[in-house]
């Protein structure tokens, strides 16, 4: 199946609902950054949450960082979304892992840690972007995300996200969803919400049972006659090309690319979310520098 995402709403108003599926772009985060299977589950399950978040900004200009510093192995999730369904990101340490949990499923709170915050930012093309932070309660990231948009953005959410790993530990399954709790829901129909969703299988095994996502739709939630409002592709897409590690090599001013060239002669700059090399010759740097004078 495809990476898409779809959003929409019930019919008496009462709550909106995101569902996206992510095995094909949590599979190249993977391949990208060789993580291992844990560490994997948490990038995808960032990455999921990201773009969950992300379809909700007004304008393609928008953007959305979401990030998660925990006290655990993996150091810090670094996910960038948008409302174009693309996504990027990272974790510091790909490569670290835990064993699994007594209930076999992987350990993303333990690899995440307990103890941290996380934060929402939202760049609106404001002088100041809209920062939220919030203290995380299992590292299990959806956790962590419900108890932000609680707290945070006095938002009442469901969230599920999940990542199946296969034994050759590329990605068999990865998806997510959200559902948020409009002003005018009745107690009645939150009481259902709650039934279902304490009842319904994770999403990442749906979508591992072939399960499109309006087909998930119709069975958890198909008696509240939900509207599809916007369906859209996702992918995992780095911006980054030349031009933009040129400003970062300008940032770094003009002493310290002196240093550089007469230090090393070249530079290679490496890109966080993609991992593409850039690399500048003594040329190319000191051409960067008489620019600058």
């Amino acid at each position: 199946m495809k990476d898409y995402i779809i959003r929409g709403i019930d019919s008496k108003k009462s709550f909106r609902i995101f569902v996206v599926s992510t095995t094909n772009l949590v599979e190249e985060a993977r391949r990208i950054h060789n993580t291992s299977p844990t560490s994997t589950a948490a990038l995808g399950r960032a990455l999921t949450a990201a773009l969950l978040m992300g379809i909700t900004m007004k304008s393609s200009t928008h953007s959305l960082t979401f990030k998660i510093k925990g006290n655990g192995p993996i150091g810090n999730i670094v996910t960038v979304a948008n409302n174009n369904g693309e996504v990027k990101g990272y974790v510091d340490n790909p490569q670290v892992d835990l064993p699994s949990r007594l209930d076999g499923k992987l350990d993303v709170g333990g690899i995440v840690g307990k103890n941290g915050q996380l934060a929402v930012i939202r760049d609106l093309g404001l002088k100041e972007p809209y920062i939220g932070y919030s203290n995380l309660v299992s590292g299990e990231i959806a956790e962590d995300l419900v108890h932000y948009f609680y707290f945070s953005e006095q938002q009442p959410s469901a969230i599920n996200l999940g990542v199946l790993v296969d034994k050759d530990i590329s990605v068999k399954a990865a998806g997510g969803y959200m559902l948020q709790i409009l002003p005018n829901v009745e107690e009645e129909d939150i009481a259902k919400i709650e039934g279902i969703l304490n009842n319904a299988e994770p999403i990442s095994t749906l979508i591992d049972k072939g399960l499109s996502l309006e087909e998930i739709i119709e069975k958890l939630f198909g008696e509240f006659n939900i509207e599809i409002l916007e369906k859209k592709d996702v992918k995992f897409k780095c911006n980054c090309n030349r031009e933009r590690i040129e400003g970062v090599l300008i940032s770094l001013g003009y002493e310290e690319l002196n240093s550089i060239i007469e230090e090393d002669g070249q530079a290679e700059i490496v890109c966080h979310f993609c991992n593409t090399k850039y690399n500048f010759s003594k040329k190319e740097l000191l051409e960067i520098v008489n620019s600058m004078i």
